[in-house]
């Protein structure tokens, strides 16, 4: 039997059985995303950027992982369990491991896309690398194995003694979902079957009556709730759990603080605060179990720091954590432009977050902020041409940022590698006779439904265009809904939230048809539902006008009070210096110009540009004349790609 025929198989038995929660006496089927293996793009943003990621960006990953010793880290392990140690530990951080994790994850993502026996026998062979370097009872952490380098200070003298800082358990995490993700990709075990030797020893230290420390960096509950929908086995449940109620139970120990979440219970925290990549892990892996098993004070928990990032504490392009210091959030409405942090994995974490908050509630406004990081804060992350990176992601620049090939804290490269490279999975759920299409793009996909199997075609040119048509071919006739989202920002709401606002005008509202004929406008919860009997060859036609847009923030936001930025669609623009002779921090936007769009080919992988009118700031010796500069903006991710220079997102506004 073939690989891939063995892997639907497996998917088609998992669906005939779907889990259902409980919400209050009823019973709800749970949402489960569709895998990454049931869908293949083909259209001409996201598929390009997956090839990318498999022809240069994996490569460069291993090539940086063994420049700077984290392969060899386990070489090292592996040799000092046999008792030889000669050589220097290479890394300065415990958490290298899991660049290396994250990496093969990536990779394992698009073997399930395109064949490369070259690519896969690269893995193959790390893998044999990282199986080799566990200890006989099931312990995996390099840094103590070797016992070299990081200082004591991170990694503590004995196993589990300094959790709050050693990433013992964060590493495993990262383990698990690579594991997962090459097994679902290439069917082989060997990966998956040292990660669960490593928890079968962490299951024996941790729970109740044992260790009650939960890890300093929140990663593993992630992992082990992938591990959980894998098996079914509800211990890995139970201890996902655990750790995320272990936080704020301090009793014994010394509390990790704000900076870690440990501040408080995790279902008596109201307010995103502390480190932001933590605290996003953490609240995805809340909103998953919450999902799973009902759990109302962690619903209600989730909804208030929901509330709090999205109303207070979010940039326009879906960035958060403000602040470099801690690298996390800041005070309520505090987002400044230029010294913006936005860490590229925080907004992975919060993408990741509201993906499974969608999962819980089947609510549009999460994947509104989903697509929005998408698309924007965590899409220029990396470079166009796949082997440079930002670490920190502002909104304006006067030419002091670049992105470069590495980090010596390397976490960035490698997880934005994964989520690019894992997108088919976030284009479509299903809940029982409910179908989700929650994000846009090209592609074809198998889903499993309880009376038929339904093949998904989108033809699209999203992001750029509004117009989308869906396909519909399930395998024999068939009764179930359609759910197609409609953007928040096609109904006039950038986020969620009063935290940004468009000003000039409305825009022409959506469109549905089926089969040539307009299909009745029945909404909930920012979802179009149309339940039909579906045939093959039916056809959804959808449009998504896309108009200029300029934004607003509340007064509260005092980095932007008279500024205003522009967006299309999903897509944020901004202000860069090639286009606009050398400078853009002295360009001035009247509020009355009128912005028109241009599509080009040619530029930065192909782009549509907006122009229009700006005004320069003033004469250099007569303040009355004005000067008008010709203005162009291109889309946020597309910056620094040529050359460092002026940025701006937020351009001065004036009342004309």
């Amino acid at each position: 039997m073939s690989r891939l025929l063995a892997l639907g198989w497996i998917l088609f038995a998992l669906s005939l059985f779907p889990e259902t929660r409980k919400t209050g006496t009823a019973s709800a089927t749970l949402i489960e995303p569709v895998p990454f293996t049931a869908v293949r793009l083909t259209d001409s943003f996201w598929a390009p950027r997956l090839e990318t990621i498999r022809r240069t960006t994996i490569r460069h990953l291993l090539q940086k992982c063994e420049e700077t010793g984290r392969i060899r880290n386990f070489e090292l392990a592996a040799a000092a369990l046999a008792g030889n140690k000669n050589d220097r530990y290479c890394s300065k951080y415990p958490f290298d491991d899991s660049d290396v994790y994250k990496t093969i994850e990536a990779a394992a993502y698009l073997l399930q896309t395109q064949s490369d026996p070259e690519l896969e026998k690269s893995i193959d062979g790390v893998i044999d690398t990282i199986a080799a370097a566990q200890e006989p009872d099931g312990y995996l952490y390099t840094a103590r194995t070797y016992g070299g380098p990081p200082p004591q200070e991170w990694q503590g003298k004995e196993r589990w003694s300094n959790l709050s800082l050693s990433h013992e358990l964060y590493d495993i995490g990262h383990l698990l979902e690579a594991a997962i993700a090459y097994r679902q990709a290439t069917g082989k075990e060997k990966l998956l079957a040292t990660a669960k030797k490593s928890i079968e020893l962490i299951l024996k230290e941790f729970g109740p009556g044992r260790r009650n420390s939960p890890p300093g960096h929140q990663e593993i509950e992630i992992g082990l709730l992938k591990l959980y929908r894998l098996t079914r086995e509800p211990k890995y449940l139970k201890l996902a759990q655990f750790f995320l109620d272990a936080r704020g139970q301090t009793d014994g120990r010394e509390s990790y603080g704000e900076y870690s979440q440990d501040h408080r219970p995790v279902a008596a925290q109201e307010e995103a605060v502390g480190h932001a990549v933590r605290a996003g892990y953490m609240y995805t892996a809340m909103a998953e179990v919450a999902a799973l098993t009902r759990n109302e004070a962690y619903i209600n928990a989730l909804e208030k720091i929901w509330k709090d990032v999205v109303g207070r504490k979010i940039y326009l392009t879906g960035g958060v954590g403000a602040t470099g210091n801690w690298e996390g959030y800041g005070p309520a409405f505090y987002l400044p432009n230029e010294s913006a942090y936005a860490e590229t994995c925080a907004a992975i974490s919060v993408f990741l977050w509201n993906q499974r908050m969608f999962l819980l509630h089947g609510d549009s406004r999460y994947i509104d902020v989903a697509e929005r990081i998408l698309c924007n804060g965590l899409l220029s992350g990396i470079s166009l041409e796949g082997d440079r990176f930002f670490y920190a992601n502002p909104l304006a620049s006067f030419g002091k940022h670049e992105r470069v090939p590495w980090f010596s804290c390397a976490c960035c490269p490698p997880n934005v590698a994964r989520l690019i490279a894992s997108i088919a999975g976030y284009l479509y759920a299903v809940a029982g006779e409910e179908v989700y299409v929650n994000l846009f793009a090209q592609s074809q996909a198998r889903l499993q439904l309880p009376e038929t199997v339904l093949h998904l075609g989108q033809t699209t040119r999203y992001p750029w265009q509004g117009a989308v048509t869906l396909a519909v071919g399930p395998e024999q006739p068939s009764d179930f809904t359609l759910k197609i989202r409609i953007p928040g920002w096609s109904l006039g709401r950038p986020i969620p939230s009063d935290l940004y606002r468009y000003e000039n005008g409305k825009a022409e509202a959506p469109r549905i048809r089926v089969n040539g004929k307009a299909a009745a406008r029945i909404m909930a919860n920012g979802y179009w539902s149309i339940r039909r009997v579906w045939r093959r060859g039916d056809k959804v036609e959808i449009e998504l006008p896309m108009p200029v847009r300029h934004v607003h923030a509340l007064d509260a936001v005092e980095a932007n009070r008279g500024r205003v930025a522009v967006e299309r669609g999903p897509l944020v623009y901004c202000a860069e210096w090639p286009d606009n002779d050398g400078r853009v921090s002295n360009l001035v936007l009247p509020r009355t110009v009128r912005l028109r769009t241009e599509w080009r080919s040619d530029l930065l992988a192909g782009i549509m540009l907006i122009h229009g009118d700006a005004v320069a700031d003033p004469h250099p010796t007569d303040e009355s004349i004005v000067r008008i500069r010709r203005l162009t903006l291109v889309p946020y991710y597309a910056w620094a790609h040529r050359g460092p220079g002026e940025m701006t997102v937020w351009l001065a506004e004036r009342n004309e």
